[in-house]
Formats: structure tokens, sequence, C-alpha cells
């Protein structure tokens, strides 16, 4: 199945952050709330910048393609794959080396 996730990059460290309805910004895809349809994720996406602009703790937020298959978070693009996991030269840095 086809989602939209809200990514940005915490401004403190730039971290890759997404977006999650009840915790703020979380630093792993899994914990992202993911959205079906374009309007939600426009009007969630709208407050979500405010809420960055407002609070000055990330920068560059936007929506990302995730794809769900048998419960596994996947961005769509492999852009959004390495932001989301790490260096593809090094899987024993970045996110993916904890997973």
């Amino acid at each position: 199945m086809s989602f939209r996730a809200i990514t940005g990059n915490r401004l403190r460290d730039g971290a890759v952050v997404f977006y999650n309805n009840d915790a703020g910004w979380v630093e792993r895809l899994n914990d992202a709330s993911l959205y079906e349809d374009k309007a939600t994720t426009e009007t969630v996406l709208a407050a979500a910048k405010t809420q960055a602009e407002k609070e000055r703790l990330t920068v560059d937020v936007y929506a990302i393609d995730v794809q769900v298959e048998d419960g596994k978070r996947t961005p769509a693009s492999i852009r959004e794959q390495i932001r989301s996991l790490g260096p593809t030269v090094r899987t024993d840095l970045g996110k993916q080396a904890v997973a």
C-alpha cells in the first residue's frame, strides 16, 4: 500500500526526522504517522511547517511517499531511503546500523 509521511531535518544536529501526530518529531520512519489521502497529508503538512517555524526545531519540512508491504515501511524513492537509513557505502553507520 502507498502512504505519505512528513519529514524534515532537525535544526540542532541535521538529523532526519519524521512527524508523529502524538509525539511530534521522531527519528524513525516506523514511528511516523502515515496518511492515505492527499487532503489529510496537506493539512498535516501545513500544521507541521507552522509548528517547525514557530518552535525552530525542524527545517525543510515536506511530504514523502512511503510503501508498506508486510508491515515494513520503505520510502518510495532512493533519495528518501538513504535519508532515512544512512550512507549506502557504510551500513555500519547511521540508523541502519542500529536496526
